[in-house]
């Protein structure tokens, strides 16, 4: 048997530079591999920026300033409700109006219109659900989102924290009188604007918004109550208030509600348990079609001015609306 002869294979061995390249090329990578995570984990967790929503702001503010804070083309957060998947009641028919709950939101580039309307319907819904405010609306038989529209008119109506327990039980005593609210605010919202000169001819648009022809609450919420709001709702101040009147000292009742405006109270009876009575003239001559309304229930006195010690907020009962004629 023959045998090929082979030479023996020479195995190649790495030179002293060449291992010494190798050894530090596998450290290089190693290194990498522990660092960049590291420097990563340097930079730290996202600063969130902050989305103020205010006490009173309707829904289309809240969506305008959502695309802002987002830098997304006007109309995209009212764009994202239908799809949004927000717990709302059933009676709100997928409108969020009232339920966008006023309050201070982090946004971080993870945030987008769903995520950040779907905070603020929670948060709602926990305000609503507190033990006071959930209480309270039962006693009233009022559902949640009955209390949370209420709130709202009493949001836009009081001019202060401190009159909110009132202008809610004014809304409450004409509810149990079936008498309509005739409130400004409503006529706003079906107007969409903000404003405190409202004419007759505002009070007989036809709308479901329109509290001087129709009886009972708006059909949604007007705006976004606060909790201040809500917990008024259901425990209004103790009193027999139809009617009241906000100005500012010294100027017409038609640029009322200023916050300079303080709150004076008078009972149903006519007494005034802290001030003189008010006095009430007409205003000066060509204003005549700009008068108190006379709408057979209620004579808010939207365009007169007041005097005496009690310019402010004047209380009147139905008994002394109607005898000022």
């Amino acid at each position: 048997m023959s045998h090929e002869y082979r030479p023996p294979q020479r195995r190649s061995r790495l030179t002293r530079r060449g291992r010494l390249a190798l050894f530090f090329g596998t450290l290089l990578a190693l290194g990498a591999a522990v660092l960049i995570p590291m420097l990563r984990g340097g930079e730290g967790p996202e600063k969130p920026r902050q989305l103020v929503i205010p006490e009173g702001w309707r829904a289309t503010q809240v969506y305008a300033a959502v695309d802002r804070e987002l830098k997304l083309p006007p109309g995209s957060t009212k764009a994202a409700v239908a799809t949004a998947g927000l717990d709302l009641p059933a009676e709100a028919k997928g409108n969020p109006e009232g339920y966008l709950f006023p309050a201070t939101y982090p946004v971080t580039s993870q945030s987008t219109p769903a995520t950040l309307l779907a905070y603020m319907v929670r948060t709602a819904n926990e305000k609503l659900a507190t033990k006071a405010v959930a209480d309270g609306g039962k006693a009233h038989g009022m559902t949640p989102y009955q209390t949370a529209t209420l709130a709202s008119v009493i949001e836009a109506e009081a001019e202060s924290r401190a009159d909110m327990g009132k202008v809610a039980r004014v809304v409450h005593n004409r509810l149990a009188k079936s008498m309509p609210l005739q409130m400004d605010s409503t006529i706003n919202y079906a107007l969409n604007r903000n404003t405190v000169d409202t004419t007759l001819s505002d009070t007989r648009i036809d709308s479901p918004f329109n509290t001087y022809e129709r009886q009972g609450l708006p059909p949604t919420p007007i705006d976004s109550p606060g909790l201040e709001a809500m917990a008024a709702a259901v425990a209004p101040t103790p009193g027999d208030w139809l009617f009241f009147v906000t100005v500012k000292p010294g100027t017409p009742a038609s640029r009322r509600r200023t916050r300079s405006t303080r709150s004076t109270w008078r009972t149903s009876t006519g007494s005034a348990p802290t001030r003189a009575p008010v006095q009430v003239r007409a205003l000066p001559p060509g204003n005549e079609g700009r008068r108190a309304r006379d709408r057979s229930y209620d004579r808010r006195l939207p365009d007169v001015w007041t005097e005496g010690a009690s310019r402010e907020v004047a209380m009147e009962s139905d008994s002394k609306s109607e005898s000022r004629g």
